[in-house]
C-alpha cells in the first residue's frame, strides 16, 4: 500500500509543480500552433524587452529575460517542442534527467545568437531604432458602421530565419581582419607636401559590419533579411473616424541591428460599390451604397415623383448599413417642397469615444428630390391646366407681383 501512495504523492507535487510553472507560450505570447517564424519573432522582441542592460536594478525583468530564454530553448527544438505539448514541464524534466539532448544555452549566450556581440547592450548603450512604416487600407461605409475584424497582409523587410539574422549558413562569424572589428578604416591622403588628411571611412572589406563569414546563407545570401509577407488582423470598432491611424508596435522593417519602428496602418473609406445580387448578407444592400458620412453623421437622397410630393400618401422603407429599416412617410394632404430636409435622430453613425464604449448614435439627414415628368397626354395635360387655372384665379399667387419685378412691356 506504501508503494501506490509514494507513487501518487510524487504525482501530486509533479502536477503542482508543472501548475506553478508559467505556460512557455503564453510567456512568449504566442498561440500553442505559432510556427517557427513567429516564435523566433516573439523572442526577439521579448528578449530586447526585458533584457538586464536595458532594465538595471530590476530583478523581475532579468528573471523574465531568463524565463523567455528557456521557453524558447524548449520550444525551438522539434523534439523538447513536442515532449512539452504532451507532458508539460515535468515531462521536459524527465527527458533531461534521462539523458536527453537538452541544449540549456545560457540565456546571454542566446541573445548573442539572435544579435551578435557578448550578448550585452553594454554600458550606456541605446539600442538604435528603425524608421516607421506606413500603410493604408480601405474599408466600405458599413464596415465603420458595424465594426468588423479583418485579416491583412504587409510585404516588409524580416530578418533572415535561416540563419537568424547571422547572414551565416552555420551562425559563425569570425572578426574582420581589416577593421578588426569596428565596422570602419582610417585612410590617408595626402593633399599637399607635408599635409595628409585622415578619413574614417565604412570598412570595405566586412562592409561596416565588423566581422565576416565563411559560409553565406543561402536564404538571405549573407544579408541577414530578406522579404515577406506578414499577416495582421485589423479591428474596426464601430464609428471608427475615417482617416484614423492604427499602431502595430515594432512591426516596421526589421533588421538584426535595430530595434523595429512601428507600423501604422491609415484606415481610409472605399468608394461606393454597390452589392452584388448573389450576396445573401441582408446588410450589403444596394440601399447602403447611397448613405454617405460626414462625421458622426449620414446623409440619405431620396426622390419623389411630382405625384407623391404633391399629394403624399407614400411610404418608403430604406434598409440601413446594419439590415434595421428605416421608414419614410408622408399622409394624404402632406406635401413634401424639393430640397426639403428631414432630420431623423439616432440613425446616424455610431458615436465613437477612444476611451470608452457607447450607444450613443448621430441624426441622418434625408434630403427630398421631385421629379417632373417629361411631358404629359393631351387628356392629361387639359385636366391639370384647368385645374391649375381654376385655382390660381381663385387664391393664387402671381410670383412676380409679389417679389415686385417690372412687367415686360415687349
Amino acid at each position: 500500500m506504501l508503494a501506490p501512495l509514494s507513487w501518487q504523492l510524487l504525482f501530486l507535487v509533479f502536477a503542482v509543480l508543472a501548475l506553478c510553472a508559467e505556460d512557455y507560450y503564453k510567456l512568449l505570447e504566442i498561440k500553442k500552433d505559432a510556427t517557427d517564424r513567429e516564435l523566433k519573432k516573439a523572442y526577439r522582441m521579448l528578449s530586447k524587452k526585458y533584457h538586464p542592460d536595458k532594465n538595471q536594478g530590476d530583478q523581475t525583468a532579468h528573471d523574465k529575460f531568463v524565463a523567455i530564454a528557456e521557453a524558447y530553448d524548449i520550444l525551438s527544438d522539434e523534439e523538447t517542442r513536442r515532449i512539452y505539448d504532451q507532458y508539460g514541464h515535468d515531462g521536459v524534466k524527465q527527458h533531461k534527467a534521462g539523458g536527453g539532448p537538452g541544449r540549456g544555452h545560457d540565456p546571454f549566450d542566446l541573445f548573442s545568437r539572435f544579435f551578435g556581440g557578448s550578448g550585452h547592450f553594454g554600458h550606456g548603450q541605446r539600442e538604435q531604432r528603425g524608421p516607421d512604416k506606413t500603410a493604408t487600407i480601405q474599408l466600405p461605409l458599413r464596415d465603420f458602421y458595424n465594426g468588423v475584424e479583418r485579416d491583412f497582409s504587409i510585404e516588409k523587410q524580416v530578418v533572415c530565419s535561416a540563419c537568424e539574422g547571422s547572414g551565416s549558413e552555420d551562425g559563425q562569424r569570425d572578426q574582420c581582419t581589416t577593421c578588426q572589428g569596428h565596422g570602419v578604416v582610417i585612410q590617408k591622403h595626402q593633399i599637399a607636401p607635408g599635409f595628409i588628411q585622415q578619413m574614417q571611412m565604412q570598412c570595405p572589406k566586412c562592409k561596416g559590419k565588423g566581422h565576416t563569414v565563411r559560409h553565406v546563407c543561402p536564404v538571405c545570401q549573407g544579408n541577414r533579411v530578406t522579404r515577406e509577407k506578414e499577416e495582421y488582423k485589423l479591428v474596426v470598432e464601430r464609428g471608427l473616424p475615417r482617416g484614423m491611424r492604427i499602431t502595430y508596435e515594432n512591426e516596421a522593417d526589421e533588421s538584426p541591428d535595430w530595434q523595429a519602428g512601428d507600423l501604422v496602418l491609415e484606415v481610409h473609406e472605399a468608394p461606393p460599390e454597390i452589392a452584388t445580387k448573389g450576396e445573401s448578407d441582408k446588410t450589403k444592400t444596394a440601399d447602403g451604397t447611397f448613405f454617405r458620412r460626414k462625421g458622426r453623421d449620414l446623409f440619405w437622397r431620396e426622390v419623389l415623383s411630382l405625384r407623391e410630393a404633391w399629394m403624399g400618401d407614400w411610404t418608403r422603407n430604406i434598409t440601413h448599413l446594419d439590415g434595421h429599416i428605416v421608414s419614410l412617410k408622408r399622409e394624404r394632404g402632406h406635401v413634401v417642397q424639393p430640397g426639403q430636409v428631414e432630420v431623423l435622430d439616432g440613425e446616424g453613425m455610431p458615436v465613437w469615444y477612444e476611451d470608452k464604449a457607447t450607444d450613443e448614435f448621430g441624426r441622418l439627414f434625408v434630403e427630398y428630390f421631385v421629379v417632373l415628368p417629361d411631358q404629359m397626354e393631351g387628356g392629361m395635360e387639359k385636366d391639370f391646366w384647368a385645374l391649375w387655372e381654376k385655382w390660381r384665379l381663385k387664391q393664387g399667387v402671381h410670383l412676380d407681383k409679389e417679389a415686385g419685378r417690372v412687367k415686360d412691356e415687349l
